[in-house]
């Protein structure tokens, strides 16, 4: 069975900084690439970060410079670094683990709330 669990989500002061985790488990991590995509109240899921096997990143052009993601293939975990915070990231995170089309899977997200 395929987790994906995210945690490291709350309150974050703008300009601050939060840090989220995704432990995955039932997959074999090394092989697939890792993505954080997020989905703001009344808004699409939108693509925040992915991470190759290989470790090439990928990042939305609202966070470049902001966000960072990486990966620790021993502990089977992504993570998303999210520096210079705003209240326009303030949404629900969520992992993401992709292979093929028909090999995707997801987390259950974990709420971001950016304010002061």
């Amino acid at each position: 069975q395929v987790q994906l669990v995210e945690s490291g989500g709350g309150l974050g002061q703008p300009g601050g900084s939060l840090r989220l985790s995704c432990a995955a488990s039932g997959i074999v991590f090394r092989i697939y690439t890792m993505g954080w995509y997020r989905q703001a109240p009344g808004k699409q899921r939108e693509l925040v970060a992915t991470i190759s096997s290989g470790g090439n990143t990928n990042y939305a052009d609202s966070v470049k410079g902001r966000f960072t993601i990486s990966r620790t293939n021993a502990k089977n975990t992504v993570y998303l670094q999210m520096n210079s915070l705003k209240p326009e990231d303030t949404a629900v995170y969520y992992c993401n683990a992709e292979f093929t089309s028909t090999s995707r899977f997801w987390g259950q997200g974990t709420q971001v709330t950016v304010s002061s």
